[in-house]
């Protein structure tokens, strides 16, 4: 009977792992063709906010049930987050390769930062990280500091990138866990355990990007302050 727990258990984690995975890697080739296309990258972004935003209404109407006025400042608040956020991202990816290079770089990182979390996370399990996210525990965090790394290291031989860039690194995924953390939170007082179904392994929208949403333009302005 343990073993059939056991079992089953690494099934369905390595099942959710492919199914992370392969929604990551279509991900990264829709950015990369969108990088590569200015009309396509404007069609994402658009799309990526038009989702997030129904599904952010959606979530702060559980949270905050009948109290119309504080469901409409918060999406209000969203709403012009998302106003600043995207067209800062389209205009940079679209400045020149060095930009459209570090834009991808940023979202490997966090892509790394989830996948790596995930898979140490689960194989090690360990001591729970905060009370926030369960799921979240130390071995993920390490976990999710080892792939960005290994990612760094990559892109430095490959594209030589700067050594000073580590610690922009170390950053961007930092800030894509506290935005995971921050989400969860959110789930937490909705009562959901995800944001939506559109993506095999991830849920909604928001429960890819909801790292992303915050490091990468925190990631751009720190480039353009460092550069």
């Amino acid at each position: 009977m343990e073993y059939d727990v056991k079992l089953n258990y690494w099934w369905q984690m390595m099942s959710n792992l492919i199914k992370r995975i392969f929604t990551s890697v279509a991900l990264l080739v829709s950015l990369y063709y969108a990088l590569i296309n200015n009309l396509a990258l404007f069609l994402a972004l658009i799309t990526v906010g038009f989702l997030s935003l129904i599904e952010i209404y959606n979530l702060l109407q559980k949270i905050f049930l009948q109290d119309k006025n504080k469901i409409i400042n918060s999406y209000l608040l969203a709403l012009i987050y998302l106003m600043i956020f995207l067209p800062q991202l389209y205009f940079f990816a679209n400045f020149n390769y060095q930009n459209k290079l570090f834009f991808m770089y940023i979202l490997t990182i966090c892509i790394a930062t989830d996948v790596g979390g995930y898979i140490i996370g689960k194989s090690f399990k360990g001591k729970k990280l905060t009370r926030i996210s369960p799921n979240k525990t130390y071995s993920g965090l390490i976990g999710s500091y080892i792939l960005s790394f290994i990612v760094f290291i990559y892109f430095y031989l490959e594209f030589n990138f700067s050594i000073n860039l580590l610690i922009l690194t170390l950053i961007i995924s930092s800030i894509s866990q506290l935005g995971d953390l921050f989400f969860s939170f959110l789930k937490r007082k909705a009562n959901i355990k995800d944001m939506g179904a559109l993506l095999p392994g991830h849920g909604g929208i928001l429960d890819r990007i909801d790292g992303i949403i915050f490091a990468l333009p925190i990631g751009i302005n720190l480039f353009l302050f460092l550069e």
